[in-house]
């Protein structure tokens, strides 16, 4: 039986496990970096070479259970697979209590997932850390497109937009600027955690696209984009994020293949445990 992380068995049965991963290996729409469809691979590898015990948090989250539920392979159209993202993830929010996680592939996997995490939950504040706004109504003929990964969820849901360094003239009629913190005003706004938090509420789905990050700790990106964020106050934003509200759902994307891609790799399954490890003590 594989394992997330390779974790004990018992640790990793959908009965005993309070977190469920699926991963979505889709790199159909990217524009320039292509290797995502690497992402979930290299993402596993590099969590099967991680110290189980988190230091911060004095915490083993694996104890707590992550159950592999499996990959969506569907890749004919972007359509065909953000259906097939969303069947999926439907399927797994009938397992009430447990937390939803995905890891991408390109950011256009995201939208399934949304789209089903909405459908289940009332209220619900879709917080996005990215380089780019993704906030295209369609690209090259799709509204799939890893350009479009938020559209759908401004519209219908509180998008709340950290890390921003990157946008189309076109998405900005599309951009809630009160919502919105740009790189370049983070960077020079010593309260920007409290602010983002004053803006994120109620019922959280948070996305991850890793290009969010400088890519002077994460390089192995389809698009890294200079000034972005770092790994300490971007772990203390998601932390007290898990603190105030109730995050149901998050996704982790856009880590791609490339010739050195381990230290992106590893920031990756770093950052899904902690996560796990902020979801747990905030729900314990």
């Amino acid at each position: 039986m594989n394992t997330y992380a390779g974790i004990p068995e018992e640790n990793a049965t959908l009965e005993n496990s309070k977190v469920m991963l699926v991963t979505v290996p889709y790199d159909g729409t990217s524009t320039w970096g292509k290797g995502a469809d690497k992402g979930p691979e290299l993402f596993l590898d590099a969590s099967e070479n991680m110290e189980l015990f988190d230091i911060e948090t004095r915490t083993e989250p694996y104890l707590e259970g992550v159950y592999l539920a499996g990959e969506v392979t569907e890749n004919s159209t972007p359509e065909a697979m953000t259906e097939a993202v969303y069947q999926k993830t439907k399927e797994l929010l009938n397992h009430d209590g447990k937390l939803f996680t995905l890891f991408g592939g390109e950011h256009s996997v995201s939208i399934g997932s949304i789209r089903a995490v909405g459908e289940k939950y009332e209220n619900l504040t879709v917080l996005q850390l990215d380089a780019h706004t993704d906030l295209r109504p369609d690209f090259h003929g799709s509204t799939c497109n890893h350009a479009c990964a938020v559209y759908e969820a401004s519209k219908k849901h509180n998008l709340v937009q950290v890390g921003i360094r990157s946008c189309d003239l076109e998405e900005m009629e599309h951009v809630n600027e009160d919502q919105c913190f740009w790189a370049h005003q983070i960077a020079v706004n010593e309260n920007w955690i409290n602010d983002v938090l004053e803006k994120v509420s109620g019922n959280v789905y948070i996305t991850i696209d890793l290009d969010a990050f400088d890519p002077s700790i994460a390089p192995s990106t389809g698009t890294p984009e200079p000034g972005g964020l770092q790994w300490y106050p971007t772990l203390e934003l998601l932390r007290k994020v898990f603190e105030k509200c109730n995050v149901v759902a998050f996704d982790i994307v856009e880590l791609m293949d490339s010739a050195m891609p381990k230290p992106t790799a590893f920031l990756a399954a770093k950052l899904y445990y902690k996560m796990l490890a902020y979801y747990h003590i905030s729900n314990n």
